[in-house]
């Protein structure tokens, strides 16, 4: 069973998300803030990393150059509102997220970017 950490402080989002992955059969780990996710990705080492991009404490930005400096071979999803800099996603992608999904989304849409990820089908 893979495991995916879920780093995301609202609630809806965290639950709707959290639900449907575990419905889809992975083991879902969360966190709902930035000092959080990078402790549980410490010890839990999940197997993909779906982050907010803003967050309480540590932005996704600093998430990622945090598990990028640990693991260059973790997925990371980078969620994010749309307003968002555009500057802030390229710096994502620029420091290794692997994928980038807008909010609002459709949570199978989601599903299906991490079971490609992780090369599930």
């Amino acid at each position: 069973m893979k495991k995916i950490l879920l780093i995301e402080d609202e609630e809806l989002i965290l639950s709707m998300v959290k639900f449907k992955l575990e419905k889809e059969g992975f083991q879902v780990i969360i966190a709902a803030d930035g000092n959080a996710g990078i402790s549980m990705f410490d010890s839990e080492n999940p197997d993909l990393v779906v982050t907010d991009l803003m967050l309480p404490f540590k932005n996704g930005i600093e998430i990622l150059q945090n598990i990028r400096a640990k693991n260059h071979e973790v997925p990371v999803i980078i969620l994010s509102a749309m307003g968002e800099e555009e500057s802030t996603v390229l710096e994502a992608f620029n420091m290794g997220a692997d994928d980038f999904v807008p909010k609002p989304f459709n949570p199978n849409e989601l599903v299906i970017r991490v079971k490609r990820l992780l090369k599930i089908r």
